[in-house]
Order: C-alpha cells, then structure tokens, then sequence
C-alpha cells in the first residue's frame, strides 16, 4: 500500500509469513521478517511512518534487501 511519508513509499505485509516489505522514497526495498501483525498495523496508522520505523522496527527484526 502506497503511504504519505517523506522517507517510506510503500508498505506491504504478508501475514502468514509474517513478512514487512518496506519501499523507501529513494526506491530501495527491504523485507523484515518475524513481524507481528500489530506492529505492521500500528505502522500503517503512525503519524511520522519514518519515526515508527527507526524506533520499532529497524534494527529489530531481520532483514534482507530486495533487488529492484
């Protein structure tokens, strides 16, 4: 889903895998795997959607980066 953000463009969650796929603005994908549904929600519904994912979910779950 498209988002309003000046860092993330786009998010995406597949639930049964519990899988987070972040596009940034500069057009870089990121899968974050192990995510809890609430997180992906409370996401989706911040504010500041670059403030959220700094403090709840970088650096806290694994990632790997999507080729383009």
């Amino acid at each position: 889903m498209d988002v309003e953000s000046a860092a993330i463009s786009e998010i995406d969650y597949d639930a049964q895998r519990t899988k987070l796929v972040v596009r940034f603005v500069s057009g870089e994908r990121y899968v974050y795997v192990g995510v809890p549904g609430e997180v992906h929600r409370s996401f989706v519904a911040a504010d500041s959607k670059g403030r959220f994912f700094q403090s709840r979910i970088r650096d806290r779950y694994p990632f790997n980066r999507l080729d383009p």
